[in-house]
């Protein structure tokens, strides 16, 4: 099954994308918790953080590099969060790996 990712990255579905490259599209997110919320998705389909392999490294510190570069560019560098949710007990309803990059306010933990 496509995922809804998969088709954003094919350009099947509008998105306000503000990062790509060969491997990552970060996006902002549709429903947005904090001033600056963006979806920062690997290209490959890797169902999430658990299912990551030893090949998928490079993916991930590419994915890293992105959010630090994301931060600096939205000015959140020196305050934000990256969050990924893994399975459907956590939240996960996109089983596409995507980190959320959150910040532009004092951020807390509402549980």
């Amino acid at each position: 099954m496509t995922t809804l990712f998969e088709k954003i990255i094919k350009r099947e579905i509008k998105a306000d994308i503000v990062y790509e490259d060969d491997q990552v599209i970060a996006i902002k997110d549709i429903c947005p918790k904090a001033p600056v919320h963006l979806l920062i998705i690997s290209k490959k389909v890797i169902e999430s953080f658990q299912k990551i392999t030893k090949n998928d490294f490079p993916i991930i510190n590419k994915m890293m590099e992105v959010c630090q570069k994301l931060a600096v560019e939205f000015a959140i560098e020196n305050g934000y969060r990256i969050i990924t949710n893994v399975g459907k007990n956590a939240g996960q309803t996109i089983l596409h790996l995507h980190f959320h990059l959150l910040g532009g306010k004092d951020l807390k933990w509402d549980f």
